[in-house]
């Protein structure tokens, strides 16, 4: 807090000019401050990225993403903070391998952190929690933007853009277990999580 004013969030870049901006996470955790902390950066790198999510940051976006990317983003981490219950915060979700944290939006598996961004946490929470049901490319697109939104050109414009995003999420999930094959792709339809029923 400072003059009356209370931040709700902080963005720090990877490069400032005294420390960098990871270390400057990890001195405020040391200190106690739990406020949600986006990296922005110009750094895109997937080692980069998983350090910042496994010190604690809650996000982290490229800077040729763009202000409209960030102010969105920001909104979601404020917003899911915000609706956060005291139940929520101590509730945690186990479904075979993965287990899930709603009040900090972490995903484990096998008991090491996936280091997810806010948006690969919720497509990853669908797929878990309609394990063995097929979601569709449009509803895992619209939990990445938001309902209705128009990308690419055509009916299934969006469908490249799940792919990427299944491919993200995928390849932060083989870091941690290079036998990973949970995500499954229905041709033509979209993806599902592996039911653990054999």
């Amino acid at each position: 807090m400072c003059n009356g004013t209370e931040a709700q969030a902080a963005i720090l870049d990877w490069a400032l000019p005294d420390m960098s901006g990871f270390e400057l996470l990890g001195a405020l955790r040391e200190r106690g401050i739990e406020l949600p902390i986006v990296f922005l950066t110009g750094y895109s790198l997937v080692e980069r990225e998983l350090q910042a999510l496994g010190r604690g940051a809650v996000d982290f976006i490229d800077k040729a993403r763009g202000t409209e990317v960030l102010a969105h983003r920001l909104r979601v981490v404020i917003e899911g903070r915000r609706h956060v219950s005291a139940a929520a915060k101590a509730r945690v979700e186990r479904h075979g391998d993965i287990t899930l944290h709603p009040s900090s939006a972490r995903a484990m598996w096998r008991q090491r952190d996936i280091g997810l961004t806010i948006t690969e946490y919720k497509i990853l929470v669908q797929l878990v929690t309609h394990m063995g049901q097929p979601q569709t490319y449009r509803s895992i697109y619209d939990i990445a933007r938001y309902d209705g939104f128009v990308a690419g050109s055509g009916n299934s414009g969006h469908n490249a853009n799940v792919r990427a995003l299944i491919k993200r999420i995928r390849r932060k999930f083989l870091v941690v277990d290079s036998d990973f094959s949970e995500i499954e792709n229905m041709p033509g339809v979209g993806y599902r999580w592996r039911d653990l029923q054999p």
